[in-house]
């Protein structure tokens, strides 16, 4: 189940310098695409921000260790099993892999950055990975994001991918990406998984920080059920394949770069909220009109993670205590209720400390029968506003959950 159509481009533009391989390991089921080899260009540099869980996952503890100490020329992502909660026999099998891509393609193994995604607990069937290793590497393709976003998948039930371009001064530049993620979303840096490469050339720290303030206004603003990930990772990589460097220096151009870069990370996330396990809903909950930036997050987020407010969206039921409940206990100092409103789209359900006065049962109903529902909650005691989106809980989030080891 997800909300609206699939919105998965007609068109992913090619990325010079970066090349995508997708091939079969059966590492959970027998057939299924789940190892994705990519390849990056001598001349690229690679950003990445990872989860902040303090159990993260071995792969992710090896990624930031050859992030930082080489320059990074493949990815191997395997899904089917998270190599989480492995200990040392799940670093060994992290390692193992790498040597692998390494021997294979030529290269030193610091050089290689491992991503797995799947069941946690479980021992990595790294024999499997490794087979499967020749298949992707033939498949290599500039033209691969397709197939390379549906082998990273889990319980999604779509693949997620973006493309933009734009011209500056009459040069093309490109950014496309995939990522995949479908429950266990509260990133506390990014999504599940996420990979965009762009052919401009960029420093490795402007590629960094654009990275990290791209990811806060996309993947760490979305949640589906408020739980972060052992394994989540997103990477950039700026190949410097086009004519194009993007500066500090040339304001204009880093401007419209970070411009799409952010239109693409939230392309992505919302993808991942419309394809939230048992999703009917997309939400959007902003708080507007705040004292700061913490207040306007810990609100819009606590009304998002509430399982009362969560399962009214689902019922489509106007129960518009539960959102007022909710603001009401996010811890707001000194907070003027007569000053407070809340929105349900444009109809205003709260003002002057309640019910509104213009407010009818019927307005608010046909807001919540609809697949897409805006929460506004206008706090009127600053000059701050910020958006997250999430989904409701239904059924099927439960069953899917209950049953996800079967």
């Amino acid at each position: 189940m997800a909300v609206g159509s699939n919105t998965f481009p007609n068109k992913m533009h090619a990325v010079s310098g970066f090349e995508l391989g997708t091939a079969s390991a059966g590492i959970k089921t027998p057939g299924r695409k789940d190892v994705v080899l990519m390849r990056i260009c001598d001349a690229a540099t690679v950003a990445g921000v990872f989860t902040k869980n303090a159990f993260c996952a071995a792969p992710v503890q090896i990624c930031k260790q050859h992030l930082e100490s080489t320059i990074s020329r493949y990815f191997i992502v395997n899904t089917g099993n998270a190599n989480a909660g492995t200990g040392q026999e799940g670093w060994n099998d992290a390692v193992a892999t790498c040597t692998a891509v390494a021997d294979l393609c030529g290269v030193d193994s610091d050089s290689v950055l491992p991503f797995s995604t799947g069941v946690i607990g479980e021992k990595l069937p790294v024999e499997k990975l490794i087979s499967a290793l020749p298949a992707a590497k033939n498949a290599l393709s500039v033209d691969g994001w397709m197939e390379a976003a549906e082998g990273i998948l889990t319980t999604d039930t779509r693949i997620k991918g973006a493309s933009v371009q734009f011209s500056y001064q009459g040069k093309l530049v490109t950014l496309t990406g995939i990522s995949k993620g479908s429950g266990m979303i509260k990133p506390n840096m990014a999504t599940m998984l996420g990979y965009v490469a762009t052919d401009v050339a960029i420093d490795q720290s402007l590629l960094q920080q654009l990275l990290i303030d791209a990811t806060n206004q996309s993947f760490n603003r979305i949640t589906v059920d408020s739980d972060t990930s052992t394994n989540d990772s997103c990477m950039l990589v700026a190949t410097a394949q086009s004519d194009v460097r993007v500066s500090e220096g040339d304001q204009e151009l880093l401007s419209l770069f970070s411009d799409s870069l952010v239109s693409i990370m939230q392309e992505l996330a919302h993808a991942i909220v419309r394809d939230g396990e048992g999703a009917t809903k997309f939400v959007t909950i902003k708080v507007e009109s705040a004292l700061t930036q913490e207040e306007a997050l810990k609100t819009a987020f606590d009304i998002a993670h509430s399982p009362l407010v969560k399962t009214a969206l689902f019922a489509s039921d106007p129960n518009w205590g539960r959102i007022l409940a909710v603001v009401g206990r996010a811890e707001i100092t000194d907070l003027d209720l007569d000053a407070l409103e809340i929105y349900l789209g444009d109809v205003c359900i709260v003002s002057n400390g309640g019910r509104d006065a213009a407010y009818t049962e019927d307005a608010g109903q046909a807001v919540m029968d609809a697949e897409e529902i805006l929460i506004r909650v206008v706090l009127n005691r600053g000059a701050i506003s910020e958006t997250v989106w999430t989904t409701d809980l239904s059924h099927d989030y439960v069953s899917i959950n209950a049953d996800y080891r079967s």
